[in-house]
């Protein structure tokens, strides 16, 4: 398999329900075109660290980030909040 082929990973975190970030999507070539197009169709910010979807792909689905990807997640989290705040969107993740 081509180790430059495009991945993708979706994380979702709603704070008044889950614990940790959780795994909604992930996926390579075409899905992972398809969760990109998705995310730009809704509006949701796309973030882009090919170190950190190496490891979230590797994550089974609707599984909690576990606790070493906090502060990775943190990050991307915080840059998504950011881009809501200035675009004056209150929008879940």
């Amino acid at each position: 398999m081509d180790q430059r082929q495009k991945k993708a990973a979706a994380v979702k975190y709603e704070a008044d329900k889950d614990r940790a970030p959780r795994i909604t999507a992930k996926g390579r070539g075409e899905i992972a075109r398809r969760i990109i197009e998705v995310a730009h169709q809704n509006e949701v910010p796309v973030f882009e660290d090919q170190n950190l979807v190496e490891v979230l792909e590797a994550l089974d689905m609707d599984t909690e980030i576990p606790a070493e990807l906090y502060r990775a997640v943190a990050e991307v989290l915080v840059f998504v909040y950011r881009l809501n705040r200035a675009y004056g969107r209150n929008q879940p993740l």
